[in-house]
């Protein structure tokens, strides 16, 4: 099929249901994994204009907007059972007048059979509220959506142009993490069930950005008793293979709940 045709199916098959959805609205979601010692970012790649976007959505009117947000997880990660959580409403009155939006909107004006109601109602000004969510990018198969060609992750220290105020966004959930990290199930969710002492660290750097005092930060985390030691990671001389831990969840949840000692 002809993408513009496709496209132009999939939004005429929204607007029969535009009247199900809050007009002005929606949610953006920052999905985060690590991989190969950075964190990364699950972005949606537009069909035609190739403009690259959040995973987002709009919110139905019988819907709790935090189970808009699972939706949209689920949508694109095929996860129902991860951590995600509100950070921040973008409420600025010209979100809508960043140029990197006009393209794809002047594309959707040219489609001459989509009605005036639908344009003015997807054009209008929105309110988006900001979720971001922690996974292991090893267990996503990243999914695009109707309107979109890719969704594929993206280092955060190599970002594509994004659209609306994208970017912001995106800050603002990372400027979030690292204001909570002790609050926040950081390591469990980004990190496979197994990893190493560095693996741990680097993770914490990648957040941090900056280097973090290796026998300090080892020290620290074996204190806090929430670490299983397994065995070594055996890829060379048995002296100097690492060795491999898990978390004790009841122990780290435990911490997470008082706010204890990730870092500081």
């Amino acid at each position: 099929m002809d993408p513009e045709i496709d496209l132009l199916h999939h939004i005429k098959s929204f607007e029969a249901q535009l009247e199900d959805y809050l007009p002005g609205n929606s949610i953006d979601c920052v999905i985060l994994g690590y991989e190969s010692q950075q964190l990364k970012v699950l972005l949606l790649k537009w069909k035609n204009d190739g403009v690259w976007t959040l995973p987002g959505g709009f919110i139905k009117k019988t819907e709790h907007l935090d189970d808009a947000a699972q939706r949209v997880l689920q949508e694109r990660t095929g996860l129902s059972s991860v951590f995600v959580k509100q950070f921040y409403t973008f409420g600025s009155s010209v979100r809508n007048k960043n140029p990197q939006i006009s393209k794809p909107l002047y594309h959707l004006k040219k489609m001459e059979e989509l009605s005036p109601n639908f344009l003015k109602w997807i054009t209008n000004r929105f309110i988006t509220t900001g979720y971001f969510a922690l996974v292991d990018i090893k267990r996503i198969h990243p999914r695009p959506d109707a309107f979109s060609e890719v969704c594929e992750w993206k280092s955060l220290n190599a970002l594509p142009p994004l659209i609306l105020d994208h970017k912001e966004i995106i800050t603002k959930a990372l400027d979030h993490l690292k204001t909570q990290l002790n609050y926040l199930p950081i390591g469990i969710s980004l990190l496979p069930k197994k990893f190493t002492m560095q693996d741990l660290r680097k993770l914490y750097e990648a957040i941090l950005g900056k280097p973090l005092e290796r026998s300090n930060f080892q020290r620290k985390l074996l204190k806090l008793g929430i670490l299983i030691r397994h065995e070594k990671q055996m890829t060379g001389a048995a002296n100097k293979a690492p060795y491999l831990y898990s978390f004790s969840e009841e122990k780290y949840y435990e911490l997470i709940k008082n706010g204890i000692g990730f870092y500081s």
